[in-house]
């Protein structure tokens, strides 16, 4: 009985944390030039507001890049507001980080409910 129990807490330990790690969705976007400036013209300094610029580019104004696709999460204003909070809970490697703020690479996002995590996909 013991081990029917010990097994049936592991198992649901282990479905419990495979729920928490599949992200709500995943998307690839292209950060072009246009997306390190902001709507004033400013260059912008941090991977948080380049992601949320894309975002804005391809939602907002219409300029997405061809590469870009659309993500139902951050088609929403408010989602985009939390860009920088969820990018904070989430990761981003060294390389990526140095590859966006220098680059105009082509990333991924893996969006979960309070964070993002975000990859070079490609240069």
């Amino acid at each position: 009985m013991k081990k029917l129990v010990l097994f049936t807490g592991l198992f649901l330990a282990a479905s419990a944390s495979l729920a928490v790690a599949r992200p709500l969705e995943t998307y690839v976007a292209r950060l072009s030039a246009a997306d390190h400036f902001n709507s004033n013209g400013e260059r912008l300094t941090s991977i948080a507001a380049i992601i949320r610029q894309d975002r804005a580019n391809l939602y907002v104004y219409g300029k997405g890049d061809p590469e870009d696709e659309e993500d139902s999460f951050f088609a929403d204003k408010g989602n985009r507001a939390r860009l920088e909070r969820m990018l904070e809970r989430g990761s981003v490697t060294p390389s990526a980080r140095r590859a966006i703020l220098d680059g105009t690479p082509m990333i991924r996002v893996e969006v979960h409910s309070d964070f993002i995590d975000v990859d070079v996909y490609r240069d």
